[in-house]
């Protein structure tokens, strides 16, 4: 990947992590009271998927990866970016252990975030 491609994809990462914080904090204070915090955080998923989706959609032409090889250089990127900032909230921010954090990535109770990691990867 070269420079000019590699900041693309992190200026379209910074635009998506954003978007991902904004809907993270309307999901906190809107959705949590309503449903609950589980249920909110899989509704919160399954929206990040689609702002993933439409930000990828309009920004592809743009970002302008010649190969199936960029692409996924594209997608590898913005996931470890992702679980670096999610790291960062978790502990640095927010103050949870680790297995609060982990615990966000458990298919088996429900949790969607690994799902949402694999989204973030595939769609470019």
């Amino acid at each position: 990947m070269d420079g000019s491609l590699l900041l693309r994809a992190l200026l379209v990462w910074i635009l998506i992590a954003l978007a991902e914080i904004l809907q993270g904090i309307l999901r906190v204070r809107l959705l949590n009271r309503r449903v609950g915090d589980h249920r909110a955080r899989q509704i919160g998923v399954v929206t990040g998927w689609l702002m993933i989706v439409l930000i990828t959609w309009f920004t592809v032409p743009w970002l302008a990866p010649v190969s199936m090889a960029e692409c996924l250089q594209i997608g590898g990127l913005w996931v470890v970016a992702m679980l670096g900032l999610e790291k960062y909230f978790g502990r640095v921010v927010f103050r949870l252990p680790w297995a609060r954090i982990a615990a966000d990535f458990d298919l088996r109770r429900g949790r969607l975030l690994g799902l949402g990691m694999l989204v973030l990867f595939l769609t470019r």
